[in-house]
């Protein structure tokens, strides 16, 4: 059966509306900030034989293109094995186990199969950042964890709705072990009701088009991905390519890791190998393998944007297996990193091997953390627990036409920062600084973004602190001769003594009084190209625009310069 290009056109457009729709849905009937405001979440529609990926909405998380295809993969492999309870209509599935196709375990995972003269046409599944799923510090990301029992609670894949009921049984088990867990049932109604709108979508697609034309469509849709990718990929001249990037420390150990990247170009095709990277490591920082995957995808997609997303993009990617590396985490490895920080990483090493190939397309580093930070405790106004999760933007990296991003989002997905009078509102605190981190942008022709630089002080209560970053050590990486951007930084104020991490970027448990505050910068973007090629004109602009100091211009760029 053929299809003509219009209505190829058609139902690709449709089927991104169905996964934008689920997204809009989700986001707005979710309680928790970190969903409703900043967007940690993603849906998408999957093939029912195995699980790959047909669509995903433009406003879901990159990294969970690659994860979401594998968890859906694993469940169905699981139910033809069975090892899990067969489907039925009306079945909704959750699990958050990261062995089984995922990140850490804050991402929780729903998949609903999709029913078409009583077979299952196809999957849809989404993700939700959860605020907590227990474990040892509020929040889930615990710094020093050395297994994952110690970051939370792990689920299989197990049906939460059965034949559209809700299994009070199975929620109650997951309530009794996470905090605040009052406050969950609005995030997973949420959760489960945009599958439902997906579901409702895709009935009304299928009546428009008919089941084979929408067949058809899927599998054309999946093999001109393919193409593509191809013929992006043979922008690269034939040949090896590598690149590196740093983790500060795995939380446990004071001492970095290493990933190291090995691209080899044949033909229209991609190998890709990890071969050089650190071994598995004591703390969180370990990922595992659909997360390592993963941010291989989405560093292609950041570099050939143009590509649709579809499993055929991921065809001409032939990524070795990094057994032996941290980015191959096995059972108990704790891993609550790896989805948040060690992606950006792998994604950094990415850019870093390709920038010589692909001057053009590829940029300097950008600030490539989330800034995860959690904080815990009891607020005695209102007389209940609370966790508050934060992620934080940054600067991107400069490319070779342009400065990079002022405080964009992090390399793996679209969230942002909640607003400030939201989190106000629902949590103790008080934010006595949000601002732009004047000269965190590195040095070059193209200079980096800035990231930006906030002081939380706790109002009243006890609170416990942790947070997972990175970029603590070492700066985003300029690239052609850019200079680094500046490197993250967490200082805490407790009794008005500072206190800065051992460990730079992670740390756990760190108790908090009424008026105590914790100060953060986050990174700016590395350089692109070398910095006597910026102009002066631009040089003085940043000047006037007090981004930076005239002492700082006058170094970096060798400019004599007065405020």
């Amino acid at each position: 059966m053929s299809i003509d290009p219009v209505t190829l056109a058609v139902i690709q457009s449709s089927l991104q509306q169905v996964c934008d729709e689920m997204d809009l849905s989700f986001s707005r009937a979710a309680f928790s900030p970190v969903i409703a405001e900043a967007n940690d979440r993603s849906d998408g529609i999957y093939s029912a034989d195995n699980g790959e990926l047909i669509a995903q909405g433009a406003l879901g998380l990159p990294v969970f293109v690659g994860t979401m295809q594998f968890s859906t993969r694993v469940l169905i492999e699981m139910i033809r094995d069975g090892k899990v309870a067969a489907p039925e209509p009306g079945d909704i599935y959750i699990v958050n186990d990261p062995y089984l196709g995922g990140t850490h375990l804050m991402d929780v995972r729903f998949a609903l199969p999709f029913y078409h003269n009583d077979e299952v046409f196809c999957w849809l599944s989404n993700t939700g950042h959860w605020p907590d799923i227990g474990g040892s510090v509020p929040g889930g990301f615990s710094a020093n964890a050395t297994a994952v029992e110690q970051e939370g609670l792990r689920l299989p894949p197990v049906k939460l709705f059965k034949q559209g009921k809700f299994d009070q049984e199975i929620y109650s088990i997951i309530c009794s072990n996470i905090r605040v867990a009052e406050q969950r049932i609005g995030d997973v109604k949420a959760q489960a009701a945009a599958l439902l709108v997906g579901q409702e979508r895709l009935n009304s697609l299928i009546a428009k088009h008919g089941a084979d034309t929408l067949k058809t469509a899927i599998q054309e849709l999946k093999e001109r991905a393919a193409q593509q990718m191809r013929q992006r990929i043979s922008q690269i001249p034939e040949g090896s390519y590598t690149g590196t990037a740093i983790v500060d420390s795995d939380g446990v150990v004071n001492e970095p890791l290493t990933i190291q990247v090995n691209i080899e170009k044949k033909d229209q095709e991609l190998y890709i190998d990890f071969e050089g990277t650190s071994e598995p490591c004591a703390g969180p920082m370990n990922s595992v393998l659909a997360t390592t995957r993963s941010s291989i995808y989405l560093a292609m997609r950041h570099i050939f944007p143009d590509v649709p997303i579809s499993a055929g993009a991921f065809e001409p990617l032939h990524i070795k297996d990094p057994h032996g590396t941290f980015l191959y985490a096995e059972y108990p490895r704790p891993v609550s990193g790896c989805a948040a920080e060690v992606s950006q990483r792998i994604a950094e090493a990415i850019f870093a091997a390709l920038v010589p190939a692909l001057p053009d397309l590829v940029p300097a580093a950008p600030a490539g953390t989330s800034g995860n930070f959690a904080l815990g405790g009891n607020d005695p106004l209102k007389g209940s627990s609370f966790v508050m999760y934060q992620l934080s933007g940054g600067g991107y990296g400069g490319t070779h036409n342009t400065d990079g991003l002022t405080n964009g989002c992090s390399t793996i997905g679209i969230s942002k920062t909640p607003p400030i009078e939201v989190m106000e509102q629902y949590f103790p605190v008080l934010y006595l600084e949000y601002a732009l981190r004047e000269g965190s942008g590195g040095a070059g022709k193209q200079r980096g973004g800035f990231g930006v630089q906030y002081t939380i002080e706790l109002r009243r209560g006890e609170a416990t602190a942790s947070f997972v970053m990175d970029h603590g050590r070492v700066g985003p990486q300029g690239v052609l001769g850019g200079v680094d951007g500046m490197r993250n930084s967490v200082t805490v104020i407790r009794n008005g003594e500072e206190y800065i991490p051992e460990h730079l970027s992670k740390d756990q448990g760190i108790r908090l009084t009424a008026g105590d505050q914790v100060r953060v910068g986050t990174p700016g973007g590395g350089g692109y190209g070398n910095p006597a090629e910026r102009p002066e004109a631009l040089i003085r602009s940043d000047l006037e625009n007090e981004y930076y100091t005239a002492e700082q211009l006058s170094e970096a760029y060798g400019v004599k310069l007065t405020s």
